[in-house]
Parts: structure tokens; C-alpha cells; sequence
């Protein structure tokens, strides 16, 4: 059944309120509704309308940049090698761990269960996508999985915010060369 179609206005006010929300997510030590509803230009009655509880809110987040992730695949292969794409990707997965790493700060713990279930896979998949397609190519060593690369990536879930822009990306490329194939 799909869901009913919001009025173009509510749709808007959604929209930015997710945006802010993230914003504050990602770089805020404390996420405080208010402080969203602010950035989001709403009104904290209009905030509750559309998600009734802090929780809700910080899934809708965290499932978004999930769902954002997944879709940015096709269109990055279809642009780049399946290297180079990769590593378009791999910059958005780490804005995706700092958003993640804020949501799970500020969520109890079985709503964190269930957020991580609902990633693994879809991540997992779109990272086989790329993994395959460099793999074809010959790009990319043929003995690495997408669970390799995931646990590797958890590291980004242990920086400190201090650290974050000075260590993330590059980490990152470490990871890629680690994944390239050499002859």
C-alpha cells in the first residue's frame, strides 16, 4: 500500500527538517529538537506533525543517508571506472559514518539494532556492486568482499569529531589501496 501523498508545503517542511536534523547530527555534540526545528525554519508543532518523537526523527536521518548512499552506486559507475567511483562513494560513506556515529550516540540501543540491520545489507550490496565491477575490470584484487571492506570501515565509528577532517578521506584511500589490484 503506498503511503499518502503529503501536500507539496508538508513535503518541503520534511524535507528540511531531515536536513537540519543531519546538519545538527553531524556536527552538533547534542541534538536538541529546537535547535532543529530553527535551522529548519518550523515551528516545533510542525516538527512533531511529521515526526512524533526524537527517535523517530534520527532514524528517518539515518535511513535516508542510507537510501542516499545506495542510489548514488548506479550513477557513479556509470561515470567512472569502478575504481575511481569507489572512491567517489567510499567520500560519502564517511559523511554517512559521521551522521551514523551521532545517530547511534543519540538513540537507545535497540533502535540502534535496528537502524545497523537495516544498512549492513543495502551497503553491503551496493559495496559488491562496485566491488565486482573493479574486480571485472581488474582493478581491484579478486580475494576482497564486501564484509571486508565494511569491517575496515569501522574504523571511521572510533574518530573522534577533533580528528574527523584530518584522518576520514584519508583513511579512506588507504582502504582503496588496499583494494587495488597489482599485477
Amino acid at each position: 500500500m503506498n503511503a499518502p501523498r503529503r501536500r507539496a508545503d508538508a513535503a518541503e517542511n520534511r524535507a528540511r527538517i531531515l536536513q537540519a536534523a543531519r546538519e545538527v547530527v553531524a556536527n552538533a555534540e547534542e541534538v536538541r529538537l529546537n535547535e532543529i526545528a530553527k535551522r529548519a525554519g518550523v515551528g516545533q508543532g510542525t516538527l512533531y506533525r511529521h515526526f512524533p518523537t526524537r527517535e523517530a526523527l534520527l532514524a528517518e536521518v539515518y535511513r535516508k543517508d542510507v537510501d542516499d548512499l545506495v542510489a548514488a552506486a548506479p550513477g557513479l559507475l556509470a561515470e567512472h571506472a569502478p575504481l575511481p567511483a569507489l572512491a567517489r562513494w567510499l567520500d560519502r560513506v564517511a559523511e554517512y559514518a559521521k551522521v551514523k556515529r551521532g545517530v547511534f550516540a543519540a538513540v537507545e540501543a535497540g533502535l540502534w539494532q535496528d537502524l545497523s540491520a537495516h544498512s549492513l545489507g543495502p551497503i553491503g550490496e551496493t559495496l559488491s556492486t562496485f566491488l565486482d565491477a573493479g574486480k571485472a575490470e581488474g582493478t581491484i584484487r579478486p580475494d576482497i568482499d564486501a564484509c571486508d571492506v565494511i569491517l575496515l570501515l569501522g574504523y571511521l565509528t572510533r574518530l573522534e569529531p577533533a580528528e574527523w577532517d584530518a584522518r576520514a578521506h584519508r583513511l579512506l584511500h588507504v582502504i582503496l589501496d588496499g583494494l587495488r589490484h597489482h599485477a
